[in-house]
């Protein structure tokens, strides 16, 4: 009996986890931070493996953990491991699925400006004098280095030595920075914006489970302007939004029979 690779790294990742885990279905689950781990169940059938998989580490880990199915439930704007395990998946005939956290539709989004890359916001004049507080996770701040002179930047980080130190070098000072793990309150947020007196906020159309719906509801009360940068396009073998599936998937691959 194989396993199912589970790609996590998000809040969706470890409630899959924990419905793999009451379904008795052996899993390993990958992550890139070791503080990620504590999102994932104490089970028997669980496995956490922190670190980085490249596409030429790859081969060995699907041997060593017997993967039998692939369960891609990362972040939506985490595109190089997606990319990577389906390119793997299609070469040694894996089963792949895309778990696709839902996109809120266009009219939930109100006055909110979308835009198709970092690059439109860089090249543009969104940030020109505005107090800026970017929720872009750390590492495209490096491209806003450039506007470090022309605007006032601040950013909320997750608490890692890494995104400190990418954060620094890309021209942030402590006091422009908050290291906070989501998700965040829609309270919490709008004292944050508040106390920092933010004009402007960037951040990634990650939908409600990124905290996209608490954003857009703050970003109206206080009249704050919000741009989303667009999920980048991926071309997924097949994906679903149902955790149900999601499960029927592993069991048919996992146990070979269907739910």
């Amino acid at each position: 009996m194989g396993r199912v690779w589970l790609i996590g790294g998000t809040q969706e990742s470890a409630s899959l986890a924990l419905l793999l885990s009451r379904s008795q279905i052996p899993c390993t689950v990958t992550v890139t931070t070791e503080s990620a781990r504590s999102l994932y169940p104490d089970s028997s059938t669980i496995r956490v493996w922190v670190g980085r998989l490249s596409a030429d580490s790859l081969n060995e880990f699907l041997q060593e953990q017997q993967i039998a199915a692939v369960v891609d439930a990362s972040h939506p704007f985490a595109v190089e491991i997606s990319q990577v395990a389906i390119a793997t998946c299609e070469k040694w005939q894996i089963p792949y699925l895309r778990y696709e956290r839902p996109v809120l539709e266009e009219g939930e989004r109100g006055g909110v400006v979308c835009v198709d890359s970092f690059d439109t916001i860089i090249k543009g004049n969104y940030l020109e004098n505005q107090r800026v507080l970017l929720i872009v996770g750390y590492k495209p701040l490096h491209l806003f280095l450039p506007w470090q002179k022309r605007a006032t930047l601040l950013a909320r980080l997750l608490p890692s030595v890494v995104a400190l130190e990418a954060a620094f070098q890309a021209g942030f000072t402590s006091d422009r920075l908050i290291c906070l793990r989501p998700p965040i309150t829609a309270d919490l947020e709008m004292a944050l914006w508040r106390q920092w007196g933010v004009s402007l906020v960037v951040s990634k159309a990650s939908g409600s489970a990124g905290g996209e719906d608490v954003k857009r509801q703050v970003a109206a009360e206080l009249g704050v302007g919000l741009v989303l940068v667009s999920r980048p396009e991926v071309v997924y073998p097949q994906q679903t939004s149902d955790f149900l599936e999601v499960l029927g998937f592993c069991e048919r691959y996992v146990f070979n029979r269907s739910l």
